[in-house]
């Protein structure tokens, strides 16, 4: 019987979940296994990977094939390296003190760069949220002073139509005091028409009147004969007036001689 090791998904949709198994390579991918060897969460950052280092080795060293990605994973925790160093020992390569603390180093390196691998992780993750949060600053800033300034042209504005009503309210008491519909203005241009009439009248009748006089004064006034023949016969009166004093004056010397 070929015994694989290979992962068998659980977990929800959307989130997986993974076994760790030692299982038939005839059986299906979820199906029955010969032993649990662990979990995969590759959810999280780094993956979550808790594994039984000495049992992943036993079934190496009893034949077993891991799929690729629990190569993967088998090497990432040292398992594969355990199995290669207890090869070792068999050939009498190493001793099993030399292999158990060259395991040992390897696991503080192989912690070390995740312990490293995670502050950078944890670091960036800080960093990313202080750089948001001041982002999320500077827009609340904006918006704050957006909103300032908006309240200002809203107070302006509530002033500019205050004013305007208070204008409007003069001009209509301004109306209201002074109204002047069409009517009136019609009365007016009547009563206007009505005084030039009369004014029109008055001024024929003083031309009529002073034609008349014109006239009356034409036929009464002397002409320049009449006036002539009332000169001669002023005159003629004063020599006959004269005549008959000489004539007097000439008898009273007579009498008196």
């Amino acid at each position: 019987m070929s015994v694989k090791i290979r992962l068998q998904r659980h977990g929800k949709k959307g989130k997986p979940f993974f076994w760790i198994v030692a299982a038939d390579a005839r059986s299906k991918r979820d199906g029955k296994l010969l032993e649990k060897l662990g979990t995969y969460n590759p959810t999280t950052n780094p993956a979550t990977i808790d594994l039984d280092i000495d049992g992943a080795v036993k079934w190496l060293q009893n034949g077993a094939q891991p799929t690729d990605t629990a190569r993967a994973i088998l090497s990432y925790k040292g398992a594969m390296l355990k199995n290669h160093l207890a090869g070792g020992v068999k050939k009498g390569a190493l001793t099993e003190e030399q292999a158990e603390k060259k395991f040992n180093a390897w696991l503080e390196e192989k912690d070390g760069k995740i312990s490293a691998k995670a502050n950078s992780i944890a670091k960036a993750k800080a960093d990313a949220e202080a750089k948001a949060i001041a982002v999320e600053k500077e827009i609340n800033e904006k918006r704050m002073a957006a909103a300032q300034e908006a309240e200002n042209e809203a107070v302006k504005a509530k002033a500019d139509a205050k004013a305007a009503q208070e204008a409007a309210a003069k001009a209509e008491e301004a109306v209201e005091e002074k109204p002047q519909t069409i009517d009136d203005v019609a009365a007016e241009a009547q009563e206007a028409v009505a005084k030039k009439v009369v004014a029109d009248k008055e001024e024929v009748a003083e031309k009529e009147v002073a034609a008349q006089a014109e006239v009356k004064v034409e036929e009464k006034s002397p002409t320049v004969d009449d006036t002539a023949a009332e000169a001669k016969k002023a005159v003629k009166d004063t020599e006959e007036v004269d005549e008959k004093e000489a004539v007097s004056d000439v008898e009273a010397s007579k009498e008196e001689e």
